[in-house]
């Protein structure tokens, strides 16, 4: 499973909008099911996140968080990508604010593509530079450029 495929252009906010968590869910929940071709309803979307914060935070550290859960309502494995160049207070195990957020959703019976998925993100952001790049990159474009390169390396 790599990024670039559920990862779109569309998919992107190069500038998140959002200070809260909650905000931050909220916004990528509704660009999501704006931008993605039979995505649940933002609420869905809203509400399986923010259950899923509950169990603990997805700001797995790094500047990095990785919103995701799983929705019936879902045809397959969607996704969207947020930057806060500012960077946001997501619980954060490294206390560090965040500054990339990658939402995953998936129907229950993708549970392995779920978890492919899960640690595809991981391994580009493991990799030297990677959030520098992001960071400096002015717009969707040039971020899913950057991710697409690391996504190809990290394979």
């Amino acid at each position: 499973m790599k990024i670039s495929d559920f990862l779109t252009e569309s998919l992107i906010i190069p500038n998140v909008q959002a200070t809260r968590k909650q905000e931050v869910i909220r916004e990528l929940a509704e660009h999501l099911a704006e931008n993605e071709p039979g995505a649940p309803a933002a609420g869905e979307i809203e509400r399986v996140l923010t259950e899923r914060e509950k169990l603990g935070s997805t700001a797995v550290g790094e500047g990095l968080a990785i919103p995701h859960g799983k929705l019936e309502s879902a045809p397959k494995l969607v996704g969207c990508f947020g930057r806060s160049k500012k960077g946001i207070n997501f619980e954060s195990r490294d206390g560090h604010p965040t500054h990339f957020f990658v939402v995953i959703i998936a129907p229950p019976e993708c549970g392995g593509q779920h978890l492919k998925a899960l640690a595809q993100i991981s391994r580009i952001f493991r990799q030297e530079g990677v959030e520098k790049r992001l960071l400096r990159a002015s717009t969707a474009a040039d971020l899913l450029r950057i991710l697409s390169e690391n996504d190809a390396a990290a394979t």
